[in-house]
């Protein structure tokens, strides 16, 4: 308990005066502002530490570096995190976007891994970096899934159109499924290097999360059903996710599968009966879940901007930071473009090249690929897992920071091109 405290301590600490500081004077989006303020302030800490020679602010710094986020997130919070994510999605809506939503969380996913992991493995082979190709394809498959908290929460200050917000929200739920599938899948092939087996690797992790997933939900649905009590059906969807990840640590499947499967079954459960007549008020789970979800996500931006200066022992730093973010950028738009030509009508008239330069821009990487990144840990070598780590970093920070303040002025270009294009036709 001492060693937990002082970091939730601090942790909120910078949460509330850090929020507080961009609600009353930058108006920035508070995850972009949460991770550059927290980014601003362990870089000052870092250079005064150098400046000062001062031992208390290093034993500081060395405490910042040290934290396990790995154990953090793995071990703690991505289940809650997925959960919370995946059941709020109001599955009825789908039927309008169905096809264009699977389109993009499944294909656009796929392609996305490809491409980036095919172009990483060319640097890597130029740079002599050492990353075999089923790694680089492992890699491409962390960096894919697009973040649903950063997306909808950035995006939806736009006024994007109703349709292309749907889809954009959709598809960032929706891949963080697929995206864990495909890292299953690619984490097999390069186990199975080591005398795994692919095929076995993938079967177990993916079949056996779908099945505890679902059981664990039936289970704990039935009490959520059964109950008047609005606390008791809140425990009850937290047993859910949390026996869900439990059981596949212990049996050695994907426990973030299983915590999707298990937001999206309760979300399915709820509207199913719902549609049947059951009458209740969900209110109080809503704002639970909306709570911890900001919680959580709002104490990761944090850690990642004050952690940051981790990547600075990353082999060929700069170099590596770089790639990572043009593949990702190439990735992104070359999955989206070939994906155009399969998902039928493009919602509220946009062509596709316009299309493609919002949700290619408008890809934010999240919580997800820097899990996924830190459970590589055992998988490669101490350099390559420095390497994916930095990458992944990178390219969190980017689109996070970057493309998260200029999506503005991108949006009104396209929104221009697009209305100008309107009237002529």
């Amino acid at each position: 308990m001492t060693d937990f405290l002082p970091y939730v301590v601090a942790a909120m600490l910078l949460i509330v005066v850090l929020g507080y500081f961009n609600e009353k004077k930058t108006k920035l989006t508070y995850e972009i502002a949460l991770m550059l303020f927290s980014l601003i302030l362990g870089g000052l800490l870092v250079v005064l530490e150098i400046a000062t020679d001062n031992k208390e602010l290093y034993e500081a710094l060395e405490q910042i570096v040290t934290f396990d986020l790995e154990d953090y997130l793995m071990n703690g919070v991505l289940c809650f995190m997925l959960f919370s994510g995946s059941c709020h999605m109001k599955l009825a809506d789908f039927g309008k976007l169905k096809r264009q939503i699977t389109v993009l969380s499944i294909f656009a996913t796929l392609l996305g891994a490809l491409f980036y992991g095919g172009l990483f493995f060319l640097i890597s082979y130029a740079l002599g970096l050492g990353l075999s190709f089923p790694v680089c394809l492992m890699f491409g498959s962390i960096i894919s899934p697009t973040d649903p908290i950063a997306a909808t929460s950035i995006l939806n200050k736009f006024g994007l159109p109703k349709d292309i917000s749907f889809l954009i929200e959709s598809e960032s739920l929706l891949n963080d499924g697929v995206g864990v599938a495909l890292f299953v899948c690619f984490k097999g092939m390069v186990t199975a290097s080591k005398g795994g087996g692919f095929l076995a690797v993938m079967l177990r992790e993916i079949a056996g999360a779908l099945v505890v997933g679902v059981v664990a939900t039936l289970i704990c649905f039935y009490f959520f059903y059964k109950t008047e009590d609005k606390a008791r059906q809140i425990f009850s969807s937290i047993l859910a996710v949390s026996l869900s990840y439990l059981t596949c640590t212990l049996l050695d499947f994907s426990g973030a599968i299983a915590s999707v499967v298990c937001g999206v079954l309760f979300s399915a459960l709820i509207n199913y009966y719902g549609q049947k007549g059951k009458s209740w008020d969900l209110t109080e789970f809503d704002i639970f879940w909306e709570i911890v979800d900001n919680l959580l996500n709002s104490i990761l931006y944090v850690i990642l901007g004050l952690t940051f200066i981790k990547i600075l022992g990353t082999p060929y730093v700069i170099i590596v930071s770089l790639a990572a973010i043009i593949c990702n950028l190439l990735g992104r738009g070359g999955s989206l473009a070939a994906c155009t030509f399969f998902m039928g009508e493009i919602p509220d008239g946009y062509d596709r090249w316009s299309f493609v330069k919002l949700l290619t821009w408008g890809g934010l990487r999240g919580a997800l690929c820097i899990a996924l990144a830190m459970s590589t840990n055992s998988l490669v070598s101490e350099d390559i897992y420095k390497i994916i780590l930095g990458g992944t970093y990178a390219a969190v920070a980017f689109t996070t920071i970057v493309q998260g303040l200029t999506m503005s002025r991108v949006y009104s270009r396209i929104d221009k091109t697009v209305k100008k294009r309107e009237i002529r036709s």
